[in-house]
């Protein structure tokens, strides 16, 4: 039984005008299991294609240091906001502003902020290895550690207007069926499907 997700009302996006700059957003523990690190030398490949770009880096963890100095010294630091934990509010504030999530996880039993982000309408990138990707079929996967793929398709999302609504309408799809009261139920008929096999024996 995969988990649900809280629905809330995705509120307005910000418009952004001309000129401004897409928002590529990573939420989540700045832990190895999380892959900060293939998210950050990501980054650094869109920037040398696109220069109109921001990064932000939500949450911390014990690679919080790493990633920052990463992001010095591969000169893109002034491109990378690193914007410490945010609360509920704050994150549906990120969610409102970000053209794309990625959560490029190594390791990743499910991952519940994917499921987050289509449902504030925002297009979702995460890997292969996430749990999560069994349920969101509208969202681009990628394996964590291709850096040059996740780049590119980072890059596709960002450039191709048709493509972002197509994430964000069918992903939202995908999250509608995804409810805490749908999951306990499903785990509730599979307690009931235990018990009834233990009595006919």
């Amino acid at each position: 039984v995969h988990n649900g997700v809280r629905q809330v009302d995705a509120g307005d996006r910000v418009v952004k005008g001309a000129g401004e700059d897409k928002v590529v957003l990573f939420l989540g523990r700045v832990t190895m299991q999380k892959g900060p690190e293939y998210f950050i030398a990501a980054a650094r490949r869109v920037l040398e294609i696109m220069d109109d770009v921001k990064f932000i880096v939500a949450g911390t963890g014990d690679l919080w240091r790493r990633i920052v100095e990463l992001a010095a010294e591969w000169g893109i630091g002034h491109r990378v906001l690193f914007a410490g934990f945010l609360g509920s509010a704050d994150v549906l504030r990120a969610f409102r502003i970000a053209d794309l999530y990625v959560m490029p996880s190594v390791s990743e039993p499910f991952g519940i902020a994917p499921l987050e982000a289509a449902s504030q309408h925002v297009p979702v990138l995460v890997s292969k290895t996430s749990g999560v990707a069994e349920v969101l079929r509208n969202a681009l996967k990628v394996d964590f550690w291709d850096v040059d793929e996740m780049a590119n398709k980072i890059v596709g999302v960002l450039r191709h207007p048709p493509l972002a609504s197509t994430l964000r309408q069918h992903g939202s799809f995908d999250v509608r069926r995804r409810s805490w009261s749908d999951a306990a139920r499903q785990c509730l008929q599979v307690y009931e499907g235990a018990v009834g096999l233990m009595n006919g024996k």
